[in-house]
């Protein structure tokens, strides 16, 4: 049975789950649906001319200083898979309409290079100043972890801030401790316009 955790809590993944290496990370968010009849329905609030929210998911691995070691290191829909191997992101979600994950990362923690020492994972709002979007317009955001062994989900975060005006989250960290992995239910919003301005705040 999954843990459900609330913002700030932290939990050992590996040390409860002998023998764990490969997991998905499914991270999922729903358009706020405009109230109304007809054709309004499923609209968004606000400008950019009703475009779709496109929310994206990142990770950035960083070294043990809590430092970047170099672009390569950001994996993204621009860079699907990390040099190492260890992170593979699944591939873009335009919308994030329907159920479950809208976008997923698969890791492998044995492959993880043993100079890396946490994966911080991002999520940000792809074209969000032109479009006039943030975060406020987001709802059900979520975190999960789940054994690719078996498909049984292990941890489960549901962001339930108000996020309004906030243009990008970090939503959660896996991070080493010792010889184990623990993740961090972080839950923080940011003003940042785009993914490279969060990924300098760690260079």
């Amino acid at each position: 049975m999954a843990i459900n955790l609330q913002k700030g809590q932290r939990v050992d993944l590996t040390k409860g789950n002998p023998g764990l290496s490969k997991i998905m990370v499914g991270l999922g968010w729903d358009p706020v649906q405009k109230s109304g009849g007809g054709g309004l329905l499923g609209s968004l609030f606000g400008g950019g001319g009703g475009s779709n929210i496109d929310c994206d998911a990142s990770v950035i691995m960083l070294g043990e200083n809590g430092k970047i070691r170099n672009n390569s290191d950001v994996i993204y829909f621009g860079n699907l898979k990390s040099k190492d191997g260890s992170v593979q992101h699944t591939g873009d979600n335009l919308t994030g309409d329907g159920d479950g994950d809208d976008e997923q990362v698969l890791v492998d923690l044995s492959r993880v290079p043993s100079q890396v020492h946490k994966l911080v994972f991002v999520v940000n709002i792809y074209d969000c100043v032109k479009r006039k979007q943030h975060f406020g317009m987001i709802q059900n955001a979520f975190i999960r972890i789940v054994n690719s062994a078996n498909n049984q989900e292990l941890i489960h975060f549901n962001l339930t801030d108000n996020y309004s005006g906030q243009t990008c989250l970090i939503v959660g960290e896996l991070y080493r401790h010792g010889s184990e992995w623990k993740f961090a239910a972080v839950g923080t919003g940011t003003s940042a316009p785009g993914l490279g301005d969060v990924v300098r705040t760690f260079s």
